[in-house]
């Protein structure tokens, strides 16, 4: 294994497998031909082409489209078609910045190819022996990726909130981490990719932060969704994430991207050294 093999696993979509959906004449996301037969039942929310599905241009504006979203979205997820739902609204856009067009539950984005954001925070402390990394073990019982080693804190980007304020949220949420100290939290840049799962495609972009902690702090979780955390040295971090695919499969991008900007991945150690900083930003 390496490194480039999470890059490449993180890009492995096919879009050509996929018809582009559009929503008041822009592109926004990719469905699958089995899910875009689903939505054969709803003519006056969709219109589904052999080329292309749209959102009914009779519904002409962020209230009216994300009502009439609802409707289908709720009874596929009634069905089990669409699962872990959250009752979590994500605003639909093409790109960030712009005004969202609609909003959408964020179980259902993957099934129609929608881009999604969220904030992923590298937590490390410098010890006498160099630096270490805070590791999350997500629960057991999560409906996505259970068991498996996290970021100190992840989250995805709801709708109406800023990212920072977001991060904030998940770092009190997620590792009661106190606001004096996610406060201090470094945003370091956007990693992108285009991954593709049984339930879609994630076209996803993530807001990377670094947060420097003291020494005599412990994450601990309050929501349920993380069972535990280690400090790990960054050594054991990065042959970790070299070695295998124990974290969840964008993590390990938040962790490649502080390896290189910490001098870890260098172009003398890595011979797939452009690959894997390329890598790390893919464009549509």
């Amino acid at each position: 294994m390496s490194y480039l093999d999470h890059i490449r696993a993180c890009n492995n979509a096919d879009l050509s497998q996929f018809r582009p959906f559009c929503v008041a004449g822009q592109r926004l996301g990719w469905v699958g031909a089995d899910f875009a037969s689903r939505l054969t039942a709803w003519p006056d929310v969709f219109n589904v082409g052999t080329d292309g599905i749209e959102l009914a241009s009779r519904h002409d504006d962020f209230e009216a489209r994300s009502a009439a979203m609802d409707v289908p979205l709720r009874t596929l997820a009634e069905s089990g078609v669409i699962f872990a739902w959250r009752e979590e609204a994500y605003p639909v856009m093409a790109n960030w910045g712009d005004p969202p067009l609609l909003q959408m539950e964020r179980a259902a984005c993957p099934s129609f190819g929608i881009r999604s954001w969220g904030v992923h925070m590298n937590g490390f402390v410098r010890l006498a022996d160099g630096l270490h990394m805070w590791v999350a073990y997500r629960a057991k019982d999560k409906p996505t990726y259970p068991g498996m080693l996290d970021n100190a804190v992840a989250g995805g980007q709801p709708i109406g909130i800023t990212a920072r304020d977001n991060l904030i949220k998940e770092c009190a949420e997620e590792a009661g981490i106190p606001e004096d100290l996610s406060g201090q939290a470094r945003p370091v840049g956007v990693i992108s990719y285009c991954h593709q799962t049984a339930d879609g495609v994630k076209p996803d972009q993530m807001f990377c932060y670094d947060l420097e902690m003291p020494a005599d702090f412990t994450p601990v979780n309050q929501d349920g969704e993380i069972d535990s955390f280690d400090l790990w040295p960054v050594q054991e971090v990065a042959a970790r994430v070299r070695d295998s695919f124990d974290f969840k499969f964008n993590c390990n991008l938040a962790i490649i991207d502080f390896l290189v900007r910490r001098g870890y991945i260098t172009p003398e150690n890595e011979s797939d050294y452009v690959a894997i900083v390329l890598g790390l930003r893919r464009s549509d």
